[in-house]
């Protein structure tokens, strides 16, 4: 009986064990994903950044390129 006992305790320690801790493999997983989640968005506020000072680097060239030829001598 001992030993049917200390085989079912083996069983039940080896299955826990094998089982390993998933909550701290989905944490580092979600981590992961927000990490990289956070990235990209940083990366696309960036872009829009870019894309608006770009317009109103058009807009102001165009302006200026407007005044410059309202005020050029004519010919």
């Amino acid at each position: 009986m001992k030993k049917l006992v200390l085989f079912a305790v083996a069983v039940i320690a080896i299955s826990f064990a094998s089982c390993g801790n998933k909550a701290a493999e989905e944490a580092k997983a979600k981590a992961t994903a927000d990490s990289i989640a956070a990235v990209q968005a940083a990366e696309e506020a960036a872009a829009k950044a870019k894309a608006i000072e770009d317009s109103i680097a058009a807009a102001t060239k165009a302006i200026e390129d407007s005044i410059a030829a309202a005020t050029a001598p004519k010919k």
